[in-house]
């Protein structure tokens, strides 16, 4: 049985994780299928890439039971088990085009990570964030303190990860975390309305500004004035620039999709 699917929707991608019955468990399978869409992403026709998934829960994290089966591996093979995951979070990271977590009943351990490693995150408002680890004697993987130190306050952050105390998408809302909260079942279509929006916009402008955005925290200033200035000289002599500064003059709205 297939436990995970990507939609072609012609100008977007929409990853679909399948494992319903583990609660959107991550599986190789998965994190191959979520590979695949991030490489076909640099294809000019597609504007954005979504991650959902069936049953009502976007992502468990890992499953306990595979995990408990590694054991007795030798360590270097737990570390390659681990990098799975990570090269997905990588893959995300380097993606061409904007990514958009759909979070439908929560996100938990590593599945906290796959939502936080997108660009925006739309959550149903009952849904929890949860770092869980600890409760399993484990610790957290896929970039999640990373994530965790850059978007929470760090008293939060660390309640997160030594209690595993759930946080509401009401709440990563209200402090910036996440993009929404939005009603129960609707987090797609607010998904699909985020993609419609970025598939209107300049996509190398975007994909630029993302890339800049997501290294400005570990960068110097002086490294990211340097970066920004290239990134603005090559902007200018590119078509996106030439059709959006003659649209303004000219009092109308660009067509950025020629």
């Amino acid at each position: 049985m297939a436990l995970a699917r990507v939609e072609d929707k012609g100008d977007r991608l929409v990853v679909v994780n399948m494992n319903a019955s583990r609660r959107g468990a991550l599986t190789p399978e998965f994190y191959e299928t979520v590979m695949a869409a991030m490489a076909q992403a640099a294809e000019p026709r597609i504007r954005a890439v979504i991650i959902t998934a069936e049953g009502g829960f976007f992502c468990a994290g890992g499953d306990l039971n595979v995990l408990i089966s590694r054991r007795d591996l030798p360590e270097m093979e737990r570390r390659e088990k681990v990098d799975m995951l990570h090269d997905m979070i990588r893959a995300i990271r380097g993606c061409k085009v904007p990514v958009i977590a759909a979070v439908e009943g929560g996100a938990a351990g590593a599945g906290a990570s796959l939502a936080l490693a997108c660009d925006f995150i739309v959550a149903d408002e009952g849904a929890n964030f949860t770092a869980s680890y600890v409760k399993a004697g484990l610790v957290p993987d896929g970039g999640l303190t990373s994530a965790l130190s850059r978007l929470l306050p760090r008293a939060l952050a660390m309640e997160m990860c030594l209690l595993a105390r759930p946080v509401s998408a009401a709440r990563m809302a209200a402090l910036g975390a996440i993009t929404a909260a939005v009603p129960a079942g609707t987090a797609d279509a607010e998904a699909m309305a985020l993609a419609d929006a970025l598939a209107k916009g300049p996509r190398e402008a975007l994909g630029v500004t993302r890339q800049m955005v997501a290294g400005a925290y570990e960068a110097t200033e002086a490294a990211q004035l340097d970066r920004e200035r290239d990134a603005m000289a090559a902007a200018q002599g590119g078509a996106e620039a030439a059709e959006g500064i003659a649209a303004f003059l000219e009092k109308r709205k660009p067509d950025f999709t020629k």
